[in-house]
């Protein structure tokens, strides 16, 4: 069985957390999948690209989603979340997901 890539589970797990936040009015229940998400993507990280990558990205992750709170007030909270998302996910693939497939 395919695995799902980490910068697909990352960028999932700000936008999916983001999403069920914002429509369930439970902000707890969002925080529930972002780092769900979050720790799905660490551990594939560290499985693909070592303990210091998987370090380095998941500061990314949780950097990505307290960026995007400042960056929501100058471009609107989905703007926001959509890029700090695509930031997450791109440096995965290219710091992690990409090793695997070479």
């Amino acid at each position: 069985m395919a695995k799902v890539p980490a910068a697909a589970a990352a960028a999932s797990g700000l936008v999916g957390g983001f999403a069920v936040a914002r429509w369930t009015k439970k902000r707890p229940l969002g925080g529930v999948v972002l780092a769900a998400a979050g720790a799905a993507a660490a551990q594939q990280w560290r499985q693909n690209a070592g303990p210091k990558t998987a370090a380095a990205l998941s500061t990314a992750y949780v950097a990505a989603f307290a960026g995007s709170h400042p960056l929501a007030k100058k471009v609107g909270a989905w703007p926001a979340v959509f890029t700090v998302a695509g930031g997450v996910g791109l440096a995965s693939w290219a710091f992690a997901d990409r090793r695997r497939a070479a």
